[in-house]
C-alpha cells in the first residue's frame, strides 16, 4: 500500500494521499496536526463517507417516494366519496 505500486503496476490510486499524509506525520509535533491527511488517505481507501452519503441520498428518495405513494391513495379515496 504505501509501496506506490498499485495493481495494475502504475502509482496506487491512494498514494498521493499517503504520501502527503506520512510527510505531515514526519514533520507534525503531534499526531493529530495530521488528522485531516489521514482522514482523506482512510477515505481513499475504504469510501466509507462516499458509501455513508450514497446512503442517506438512497433512503431519502425511498422516504420521498413513500410520501408519494401515500399522498396518491388518500387522494384517490377521499375524491369521490364525500357529497
Amino acid at each position: 500500500m504505501a509501496s506506490g505500486w498499485g495493481i495494475t503496476g502504475n502509482k496506487g490510486r491512494c498514494y498521493d494521499f499517503w504520501m502527503d499524509f506520512s510527510e505531515c506525520m514526519s514533520r507534525c509535533r503531534e499526531p493529530k496536526d495530521c488528522s485531516l491527511l489521514r482522514e482523506d488517505y482512510f477515505e481513499c481507501l475504504h469510501h466509507s463517507k462516499e458509501y455513508q452519503r450514497r446512503n442517506r441520498i438512497y433512503k431519502e428518495e425511498q422516504r420521498q417516494l413513500r410520501v408519494a405513494s401515500q399522498k396518491k391513495k388518500e387522494g384517490g379515496d377521499g375524491g369521490g366519496g364525500h357529497h
